[in-house]
């Protein structure tokens, strides 16, 4: 009979797909503040159109902004949501 051999851990727990993940708006030349507000008020938890508008000018100012944190099936959804209302997104970052 062979023995099984146990691997030696290359990573600690919680390296996997668990922790928190950013969801993250880029800057682009097509959508207006206005367009960019709406979306996230619309499409993200406690955020309201006035926050969109401070997002959309961090968004315009650094070319990017992290919009939400959290689960990483949640992070996914939100991303997809806004990415198919036409905001332009980074791929999603591990915090």
């Amino acid at each position: 009979m062979g023995k099984t051999a146990e691997q030696e851990r290359t990573s600690g727990p919680g390296t996997g797909v668990g922790g928190n993940w950013n969801v993250i708006v880029l800057n682009d030349e097509h959508n207006t503040f206005d367009h960019v507000a709406n979306v996230l008020a619309r499409y993200l938890p406690g955020v309201t159109v006035g926050d969109g508008f401070r997002i959309a000018d961090e968004i315009h100012g650094a070319g990017r902004a992290i919009v939400w944190t959290g689960q990483l099936e949640i992070a996914e959804h939100y991303s997809e949501q806004l990415q198919a209302a036409g905001l332009t997104m980074a791929p999603l970052e591990r915090t």
